[in-house]
C-alpha cells in the first residue's frame, strides 16, 4: 500500500512536469508568433504612413506644375516626365514599383523646384511659394516615414533571420520586407536644369 502511494506522488510530479513543459513550450511558441506578427504589422503602417505622404506629394504636384507652366513654358519634357512619374506610381502593382516611381519622381520635382532660380517673377509667386512651402514640408514628411519605415523593415528583416525567429514567421506566413531606398540615379546625379 505504501509503494502505490510513492508510485501517485511520483506520477502526478511528473504529470505536473509534463504540464509546465508543455504550458512553457506553448507561450513560448505563442509569443514568438505574436511578435512575427508585431514586427509585419509595425512594417505594413510604417508603409502605408509612407504611402499616405507619397499620396499628398501626389496630389500637390498639379497645381505646382500649373503655376510653374505659365513661366516656365518650355520647360515641356519635364512636366511630361513628372506626369509620367506620377502615373507610374498609381499604376505600380507592388511596394517595388511605388519605390521605384517615387524615387525617379523625387528627381524631376527637383528640377522643377531649382527652376525658380532662373525664373525671379516665379520665385516672387505668392502660389509658388506656398506649394513649395507645402511640397517641401511633404518631402520632409516622406523622408521621416522612410527613416521609420526601414526601421521597421530592419526589426522585421533581422527577426527573420533568427533562428526562431524564422521559424515563427513562417508559422505566421510573413515574409522579409524590401527596404525604401534611393535609387542609384537619385544617390549620383545632381539634377540639372538646361536652358
Amino acid at each position: 500500500m505504501r509503494n502505490f502511494g510513492t508510485i501517485w506522488v511520483v506520477l502526478v510530479a511528473v504529470l505536473v512536469v509534463l504540464l509546465l513543459l508543455g504550458l512553457g513550450t506553448f507561450s513560448w511558441y505563442i509569443g514568438g508568433y505574436n511578435k512575427a506578427v508585431n514586427l509585419e504589422q509595425g512594417a505594413e503602417k510604417a508603409w502605408a504612413d509612407i504611402d499616405a505622404a507619397l499620396q499628398r506629394r501626389l496630389d500637390l504636384i498639379p497645381n505646382l506644375i500649373e503655376t510653374v507652366k505659365g513661366y516656365a513654358g518650355h520647360e515641356k519634357d519635364l512636366f511630361e516626365n513628372i506626369a509620367k512619374s506620377r502615373e507610374k506610381y498609381f499604376q505600380a502593382g507592388n511596394r517595388a514599383g511605388k519605390i521605384e516611381a517615387s524615387n525617379e519622381l523625387s528627381g524631376f520635382l527637383s528640377r522643377l523646384l531649382m527652376l525658380q532660380e532662373n525664373y525671379p517673377q516665379l520665385k516672387a509667386n505668392e502660389n509658388f511659394r506656398d506649394l513649395q512651402v507645402a511640397l517641401e514640408g511633404t518631402e520632409n514628411r516622406i523622408a521621416v516615414a522612410r527613416t521609420r519605415y526601414n526601421g521597421a523593415v530592419e526589426q522585421l528583416n533581422a527577426y527573420y533571420r533568427q533562428f526562431f525567429g524564422a521559424f515563427f514567421c513562417k508559422r505566421a506566413g510573413v515574409e522579409k520586407v524590401e527596404y525604401f531606398e534611393a535609387s542609384e540615379q537619385a544617390r549620383t546625379e545632381v539634377p540639372k536644369v538646361e536652358f
